[in-house]
Parts: structure tokens; C-alpha cells; sequence
């Protein structure tokens, strides 16, 4: 699967009392990269998904931090999907520092397709598996 790329400035407020972004701000960084893939790479936005009548949740997050990222510094979150079950999406990811070029964390995240008026569980429309197979 194709890797997308999305460049995120770290702001005052990521950065934790030791200097240094939380480890909290990292899945930030993973939504805001994937709303934006989402719209710009896929071409199907997270208000597209509500206007169809389903919304994504998220079941797991595995992650490993390597590096410190800190204030100053931009994080760049790549982004790729590795599965596509019946109603889940794994989706893999690296964030790195742009400063120093190091891997600042990587890791997964598993997504489930969920109805909006049932809360439940969705089967993937054929249409999303092709946009999101790219």
C-alpha cells in the first residue's frame, strides 16, 4: 500500500514537563494526519464517511516511541494501510522529526467502520476498500 505524508508544526501545548511532546499528543498527531489523508489522498474526507451514514472508531493503538521530539521542531506522520478486514482498518504509521530526521514513535491503529443510527459494526462498501487499496 502507498505511504502518505503529513507535516504537523509542534505547539507550546504538546510539549510535557520534561521538554519534550507528550506521549498523549502522538495519537493527536495520528488523527490529525489521517483526517487529513483521509480528504487530500484518499479522497474520501471523515465528512464524507458522516454524509454516508457511518463514522470510524478506534479499537487499538499499538505504539513504540524511539526519539524525543521537541518545541520548534515539525513531526512528519506517515501513514499507510496494512489490512482491510470486513469492517476494520489496520493502519501503520511513523512519526518522525524533521529536525533530526529520527523516528521519534511508530506503531498501529485498528479503525472499525461503525453505522451511525445503529452504533454498530459496518461491512466496508466495496467503493471504500478500492480508495483506500491505492
Amino acid at each position: 500500500m502507498q505511504k502518505f505524508e503529513t507535516e504537523i508544526p509542534v505547539q507550546p501545548r504538546d510539549i510535557d514537563i520534561n521538554g519534550h511532546v507528550h506521549h498523549s499528543i502522538y495519537l493527536d498527531y495520528l488523527l490529525t494526519a489521517r483526517f487529513d489523508q483521509m480528504k487530500r489522498c484518499y479522497k474520501v474526507s471523515m465528512e464524507d464517511f458522516l454524509a454516508m451514514g457511518y463514522t470510524w472508531f478506534a479499537r487499538t493503538y499499538t505504539i513504540e516511541f524511539r526519539t524525543a521530539v521537541a518545541f520548534g521542531d515539525c513531526v512528519l506522520v506517515r501513514t499507510w494501510v496494512e489490512d482491510v478486514g470486513k469492517a476494520t482498518v489496520d493502519v501503520a504509521f511513523e512519526i518522525e522529526s524533521r529536525n533530526t530526521g529520527a523516528l521519534a514513535a511508530h506503531g498501529t491503529a485498528r479503525y472499525v467502520l461503525i453505522e451511525s443510527a445503529s452504533g454498530r459494526p459496518a461491512k466496508i462498501p466495496a467503493e471504500i476498500i478500492a480508495k483506500y487499496s491505492i
